[in-house]
């Protein structure tokens, strides 16, 4: 008995540390955002440079992908979305930095870059108003159980989240942080 407690301990210790984790890096961002990443209008000066972004171990059955950054302390009682995208390929692992700008066609094919709470698709850095507190950047990726969510790139953050929502398997972040 003491031999099959030792091999079932043995067992399940193994799966514990083989386990992997689903999980979002970045070369360019971490716990603060860098004028790199920051907004160029409402008042702010940045180079509004998407992050280079790479994921991995997503779950086995993932058909695809989808990237958001949301500040849930802007003062909109409802936050800010500063990045929607989705359809990415599931055989896709990274994102080239500055893929959030549409025109350079550097997403991968397929992809769609849907508008943010600034009024159009793409990439927008963060923004805070002058004065408050450190705000939160959420860089999210989501693994999903369909290649396609059916949505173009009108769709409105609050409908693709919606469809993130229902779709998601798993979801990895990084959380970074910002003031002015």
């Amino acid at each position: 008995m003491k031999t099959l407690i030792f091999f079932l301990f043995a067992a399940t210790f193994v799966t514990f540390i083989n386990a992997q984790t689903f999980t979002l890096e970045s070369e360019d961002i971490g716990g603060q955002i860098t004028n790199k990443q920051v907004f160029n209008g409402f008042g702010c000066t940045g180079e509004n440079v998407s992050p280079q972004l790479s994921w991995s171990d997503a779950p086995e059955h993932t058909k695809s992908f989808a990237i958001t950054v949301y500040d849930p302390d802007a003062p909109t009682g409802s936050g800010w979305w500063h990045w929607v995208a989705f359809d990415i390929p599931a055989n896709v692992s990274q994102l080239k930095r500055n893929a959030g700008y549409v025109s350079k066609n550097l997403m991968p094919e397929g992809s769609i870059q849907s508008v943010t709470d600034y009024g159009q698709a793409g990439y927008g850095g963060p923004c805070p108003p002058e004065g408050d507190d450190d705000h939160q950047y959420i860089f999210t990726i989501y693994a999903l159980s369909t290649d396609k969510l059916g949505l173009d790139a009108n769709a409105s953050p609050a409908l693709v989240g919606y469809y993130l929502h229902t779709n998601a398997i798993a979801k990895a972040s990084i959380v970074s942080y910002f003031k002015r």
